[in-house]
């Protein structure tokens, strides 16, 4: 889809697919209304501003829309965009699958929430790597790392919509 694509589609069809990107409707709403947007550029900064800050409960909805890496995703997840963020992880490899299962555990035993990390372009070694490094955060540290990749996703997301 073409920019003039999306500053013409109808408001209900720009909102669906914004909320493929981040399903948080503060977020949706306020780049559906800075439309029309003049270049690529205007729109992606629009966006990255509106995903800097989420309230909890904008968090919580945003995770929602994810999977555990490693595994697949399901009902209520994107699963092309999913799919394609965790081509990284290899399902085959035993190891590293059992190693993520086990520090995804660990992540939501001391997080209560769900992993989330932009997982396009890493393997499972740098997820891996990853994911331990955060389980030493405090919990201020790993909230505002975990709304930075959540914005990181949804502007890679954006980016494959036009």
């Amino acid at each position: 889809m073409t920019l003039a694509e999306l500053n013409a589609l109808g408001d209900d069809e720009v909102r669906a697919r914004l909320a493929r990107c981040l399903a948080v409707p503060r977020w949706v709403e306020d780049v559906a209304s800075g439309r029309p947007y003049a270049d690529r550029a205007a729109l992606l900064g629009t966006a990255d501003a509106a995903a800097r800050e989420l309230t909890d409960d904008e968090l919580d909805q945003a995770l929602a829309g994810h999977p555990r890496i490693g595994e697949r995703p399901g009902a209520g997840h994107d699963a092309g965009h999913s799919r394609r963020e965790q081509a990284g992880v290899d399902p085959a490899a035993g190891d590293d699958v059992a190693r993520l299962a086990a520090g995804n555990r660990d992540y939501e035993e001391r997080f209560d929430r769900v992993f989330l990390i932009r997982a396009a372009g890493r393997g499972s070694a740098e997820i891996l790597a990853e994911l331990r490094r955060r389980l030493a955060n405090d919990d201020a540290t790993e909230r505002a790392e975990t709304v930075d990749n959540l914005r990181e996703i949804a502007l890679l997301r954006l980016e494959q919509e036009i």
